[in-house]
């Protein structure tokens, strides 16, 4: 599989030849679907609370009485058909959202990812990407200069310079290719790789 090689002004200077295995497969609809659904709930947190009838604050005492009002029976108010009432299955701190995706399953998800963007022309490969100084401006310049607004960078290595320089940017992610994550290649119009990134991503999906 051939990639585009970007220069610094963000043109395609030559070829780059990419393994299949990662960047040559073809796309698997469901299975990208499953995964990234699966991302995402194994981010969620089990944070949400509700009472049920035994905990929320009601008197015992029966509201009206059985029979001659022409209403339904009721013998307290924390009865879940009350407003005010507990939650018939409430939700509970405990909740686990996690759904388990086999290390194989991913792996192959992953790269039918990587081989759909190189198809749609999202996906790059570049030398490196590299800044002197911590300084959030050169490196939003040079993304400027290389015509990118909303960019994912995988890196070999992401120096200290580079993570303090990336991390204020709106648009732009800088991760090492272990950091790698479906939502995020999903989510940004362009996908910069390194070339030595490219090698560990082989390793990790092929």
């Amino acid at each position: 599989m051939e990639l585009e090689l970007l220069n610094e002004q963000g043109q395609a200077a030559s070829k780059f030849d990419a393994p299949e295995t990662v960047f040559g497969r073809d796309y698997n609809e469901d299975l990208v679907h499953q995964i990234v659904v699966a991302y995402q709930a194994n981010a969620r947190q089990g944070t949400r609370a509700q009472k049920d009838r035994e905990q929320v604050k009601h008197s015992t005492k029966k509201p009206f009485k059985q029979k001659g009002t022409g209403r339904a029976r009721a013998g307290m108010t924390s009865s879940p058909l009350w407003r005010g009432g507990g939650r018939i299955f409430p939700n509970s701190p405990e909740e686990n959202f996690t759904q388990k995706i086999n290390k194989k399953m991913y792996r192959a998800g992953m790269a039918s990812i990587f081989s759909q963007l190189a198809r749609e022309g999202r996906l790059a490969v570049v030398d490196s990407i590299k800044v002197d100084s911590p300084k959030t401006k050169p490196l939003a310049a040079k993304f400027k200069a290389m015509n990118l607004e909303s960019v994912l960078v995988i890196a070999e290595e992401v120096d200290e310079n580079l993570y303090l320089a990336s991390r204020n940017l709106v648009n732009v992610l800088v991760v090492e290719p272990r950091y790698a994550d479906p939502v995020s290649l999903v989510h940004y119009k362009k996908v910069l790789v390194t070339k030595g990134a490219v090698d560990k991503l082989k390793e990790m999906f092929a």
